[in-house]
């Protein structure tokens, strides 16, 4: 980002009443401190979204050197040494400095929307005509009312065209995207069901998005789009069908419709750019299947690895180290440069980027370099190269564990969802959520790290040492620990967490444990029992359980919760609200005899979304964030996050009447071709799914498990598909998902989750 504009006029375009007599230029801006790399010449915007509130974060901004500071008029700190722009809302301010910034350039601006191929157009667009041009998009899939303005402020005079992704999720959002980018061009890649429910009709839907092309000169779309003659109009449209791009097409790597429509979609476009047509073709040929979306693992010697390598150019490369930067946390960061060749003046566009962050280490490899592996720890490692640089296999040097069985966790999809939960609940009700048996399989420090970042309130735990862990990893928001026992109660006080209290036999024990150390006020938690009939006090033991806390000054009161047995029930909601009633009922008594506030919270994940009324001060969400719900409205709006992933290790042929596996339980009907896969029961799919019980996915072809399901393999009928050894395996996917593969063992979707063991290799995905 390189602004150029003087604080002065900065004020003057966000509409801020303040003055300030300055020749300081400003050359970027922020809005998360953990990517302030130059704070002498950034302003910070403290912005409110959904997960956290840019003003908690002023004080640090400040400290990493920050002096200027856009924010809500009446949230300044007067004690603070900075200069502080007050405005209505900052996210408009930026906003307006987008939409001014847009004004500076007469190149090409094109603007790319629809429900589904907005990121893949552009990607592809943009390998399509990158060697012609010089060309600034919109980093991945940045094209939110935040991720807009930040795209189009990368613009710079040294580009020739630009391509602007935007993305909408409820009327009346498109006229600001539109007041930002002002296209001169568009693109119209599809309409689909995302975010249906929050449109009156596809009608609506459609108008809404087609604001993006008023008064563009061209405008092309899918013809499957409904558009009206009049919006044709109004956007000189062009409708782009595939059997006009036949020629081109058949070289595309990807045949299916929709790949099919996106690649007429971006030749219509190079083709108006006059770009070679043989050039077009040769280029079709090595589209890339987009991998748009970070992998970070813990690798080898104390490395944190992030895996990013689905092309070189210094755009992805300035985004990259930024992610990079906000994971570090202070570790040493490194990043290793992978391609077939660089050349010096490569090297020297490269330098240009890599300097400006800091590295404590910086490798530039070819194909034909080694790396110095054992001078790489305890750091978090970037890894950037295309794949035709094969800077996979650089990355897999840096693997911890070599079973190739992995579970994938997608933090953009988990985001998502704990959106879709926010949206349920009122912007002051706390959020908590559940990660306790290691986040429910996912990885309970990554997890939360992630949680962390994206601003929840609150972090649940069943026993002290899981909570001692996060502690340990960094961890600061408030945890909760569910089933407290007296021989993890001084690592609670010593790490500082919050205790569940279910009995009086364990109040009187931890009050102990606080006398001895000499500590007043701590902050505990109590669970009543309204009708699980598991842990919990009474309702009629409430008076006796607050006049323990009146009378000892060691203890306060955080939170009071209770859990409901019955939340999932479509049918018979009676139970439900009858625990609430009586909950609702004790915690009445408790706020009129404390003289102070305390947070209550009944609903868990089903809860929430069908009891939202009883949302009172918190509510805890655990498998939902996953993309799972036993409720199908709920459920239509989640993302799974979670993949389960192998590969195949051997085919083998084998003969009609051969058996397989242990017990010879399966005699082949007929010559055969069989994979083996390297899962089995001791990663935690289940013995119950052999013969024919459950089964893999390959190629997107589903294929029966043969035999017995082994300790460490299984072994799938794969004659009728076309594969090889080291082809990859879906165990949890698109194709099976996570409530289709509970359903085949026999039971609930925790269960799998909890059951995959530690020694399949976790990856973490976020675009």
């Amino acid at each position: 980002m390189k602004l150029n504009i003087s604080l002065t006029k900065l004020i003057e375009v966000i509409g801020s009443e303040q003055t300030v007599q300055t020749d300081e230029i400003i050359n970027s801006v922020a809005f998360d401190t953990r990517k302030i790399i130059h704070p002498d010449s950034t302003v910070f915007f403290a912005m409110e979204g959904n997960f956290r509130d840019g003003h908690d974060f002023i004080e640090d901004a400040i400290a990493k050197g920050i002096r200027y500071l856009v924010v809500q008029k009446g949230k300044s700190k007067l004690d603070a040494d900075a200069f502080f722009i007050e405005v209505d809302n900052p996210l408009k301010a930026l906003q307006k400095l987008a939409a001014f910034h847009r004004q500076k350039f007469n190149y090409p601006v094109i603007a790319i929307t629809g429900s589904v191929g907005k990121t893949i157009v552009k990607e592809w667009i943009y390998h399509l005509i990158s060697g012609e041009m010089k060309v600034v998009r919109s980093p991945k899939s940045y094209n939110s009312q935040l991720g807009v303005a930040l795209s189009i402020l990368e613009m710079s005079n040294q580009h020739q065209i630009a391509l602007i992704e935007a993305g909408i999720s409820k009327p009346n959002e498109m006229q600001s995207l539109y007041e930002m980018i002002r296209p001169t061009q568009g693109i119209f890649t599809a309409i689909g069901s995302a975010h249906s429910e929050n449109f009156e009709s596809l009608e609506q839907k459609i108008h809404e998005k087609s604001i993006l092309f008023t008064g563009t000169n061209a405008t092309w779309f899918n013809p499957n789009i409904p558009l009206s003659d009049s919006q044709m109009s109004e956007m000189n449209a062009f409708a782009v069908a595939p059997e006009d791009y036949k020629n081109y097409l058949k070289h595309a790597p990807f045949q299916d419709k929709a790949s099919l429509e996106n690649v007429s979609l971006s030749v219509a476009f190079a083709l108006h750019l006059d770009i070679d047509k043989d050039l077009i073709i040769e280029r079709i040929k090595t589209l890339p299947r987009l991998a748009l979306r970070m992998e970070t693992f813990d690798g080898i010697q104390g490395n944190l690895i992030i895996n990013d390598s689905y092309n070189l150019d210094l755009e992805a490369l300035t985004q990259s180290l930024e992610y990079q930067l906000s994971l570090a946390n202070g570790k040493k960061r490194v990043a290793i440069i992978v391609a077939d060749q660089i050349t010096e003046n490569r090297r020297l566009e490269l330098n240009q980027i890599l300097d400006q962050f800091d590295l404590n280490a910086i490798y530039q490899i070819t194909k034909d370099e080694t790396l110095p592996l054992d001078e790489i720890n305890d750091s978090v490692v970037l890894i950037k190269g295309s794949r035709s640089a094969q800077a996979q296999k650089i990355a897999a040097l840096f693997q911890l564990r070599k079973h190739k069985t992995v579970v994938e966790v997608n933090f953009s999809a988990i985001k998502q969802n704990l959106s879709y939960y926010r949206n349920l609940i009122e912007s002051t009700t706390k959020l908590l959520v559940m990660v306790k048996a290691a986040s429910y399989g996912s990885g309970a420090v990554k997890m939360s790290e992630f949680l962390e970042k994206v601003g929840v309130d609150y972090l649940g735990v069943a026993y002290a040492d899981e909570g001692v862990e996060l502690r340990n990893n960094g961890i600061t928001l408030p945890i909760l620990v569910m089933n407290a026992e007296e021989d993890g109660f001084n690592d609670i006080i010593n790490y500082q967490l919050e205790p569940a209290i279910y009995s009086f036999e364990m109040l009187e024990s931890f009050v102990k444990h606080l006398i001895m150390q000499n500590l007043e006020n701590y902050p505990v938690h109590l669970k009543i029992d309204t009708g699980m009939r598991r842990l919990g006090f009474e309702p009629a033991a409430i008076h006796q359980v607050i006049d323990i806390f009146q009378a000892q000054p060691e203890i306060k009161l955080k939170g009071v919760y209770s859990h409901l047995a019955d939340a999932d029930n479509p049918v018979d909601e009676a139970f439900t609200l009858n625990q609430i009633k009586r909950f609702e009922e004790a915690t009445a008594i408790i706020s009129e005899r404390l003289s102070y506030q305390f947070i209550r919270h009944i609903l868990n994940t089903e809860g929430t979304a069908r009891y939202t009324q009883a949302q009172m001060d918190m509510v805890r969400i655990g498998i939902g964030i996953y993309g799972y719900s036993s409720n199908p409205k709920v459920q239509q709006h989640l993302i799974p996050a979670i993949g389960w992933k192998s590969v195949i290790s051997q085919i083998k042929k084998i003969k009609q009447g051969e058996t397989v596996g242990y017990s010879r339980t399966f005699v082949a009907p007929r010559d055969m071709s069989i994979a083996v896969v390297p899962v089995g029961y001791a990663d935690g799919f289940k013995r119950s799914l052999g013969n024919g019980v459950g089964g893999f996915y390959v190629q997107e072809k589903w294929c029966p498990i043969i035999g017995n399901v082994c300790m460490d393999m299984t072994m799938i009928d794969v004659t009728d598909v076309a594969t090889f050894e080291g082809d990859g395996v879906e165990i949890i996917g698109e194709n099976q998902s996570l409530a289709s593969l509970s359903d085949k063992m026999e039971t609930i979707p925790y269960e799998v989750l909890t059951s995959i063991s530690r020694r399949v290799h976790r990856v973490y995905l976020e675009e």
